[in-house]
């Protein structure tokens, strides 16, 4: 089940949307300004969000390259400024849509089928997960939006991990995958390798949970 995040200050929006989100299947969760949304998906799995221009706090567009600067999530921006200018500095944020208020919420409901189908069909070259944002192209790594410079083989190894969540992952494994060879004597290479990847990842270190007798997982709640 895909899951839908709207952010609107205005309550009877939220309100249309989450009751035609949930008839079509989406969860929806729900934020009255960027500030709420921003906490909202540093803390669970968010597949789209419908974003309000105009809120208190923090407006749309602020919450926008704050959200693109560290994750991938699909954007549908919702607003009542029509302005040719508003929609393109939208798209040159990175949203994905743009829609006008007073809207068709069945319109929005195709919108929103059509950009997810869209987002989950391109290559992963981002990671986002708890706080941790990974941008594999770029070779970029961040903790709660702060960039953290690791190792080639941190990198590699923290890459693997999260792409193999929950799933214990034996020295030997970690060993041939990242470093491209198995010998049980290079185990410390692998426990060294991890100890420094626990500490440059902060609060997010305890992600990487260690498996008596057999290695390591990443372990997502």
């Amino acid at each position: 089940m895909a899951t839908l995040l709207i952010v609107d200050d205005e309550i009877m929006i939220r309100e249309v949307i989450k009751e035609y989100g949930n008839s079509y299947g989406y969860e929806v969760l729900e934020a009255s300004d960027g500030l709420e949304a921003i906490k909202i998906i540093k803390e669970n799995k968010v597949d789209c969000v419908i974003l309000d221009v105009m809120m208190p706090h923090l407006d749309g567009f602020s919450t926008c390259k704050h959200i693109k600067e560290n994750s991938n999530v699909p954007i549908i921006m919702l607003s009542a400024r029509v302005a040719e200018d508003d929609k393109l500095y939208g798209f040159e944020l990175g949203i994905d849509d743009y829609v006008s208020k007073p809207f068709s919420p069945k319109e929005l409901m195709a919108r929103i089928k059509v950009v997810i189908e869209r987002s989950t069909n391109i290559v992963k070259d981002t990671i986002n997960i708890e706080g941790i944002y990974i941008d594999k192209l770029a070779h970029v790594v961040k903790v709660d939006g702060e960039v953290v410079h690791l190792t080639n083989k941190e990198f590699d190894l923290l890459v693997y991990l999260i792409e193999n969540e929950n799933k214990a992952i034996t020295r030997e494994k970690l060993l041939e995958n990242i470093w491209g060879y198995d010998y049980i004597s290079m185990d410390r290479t692998v426990d060294t390798h991890i100890k420094m990847l626990r500490k440059n990842l902060g609060k997010y270190g305890s992600k990487i949970v260690t498996v008596r007798g057999v290695g390591y997982k990443f372990e997502k709640e």
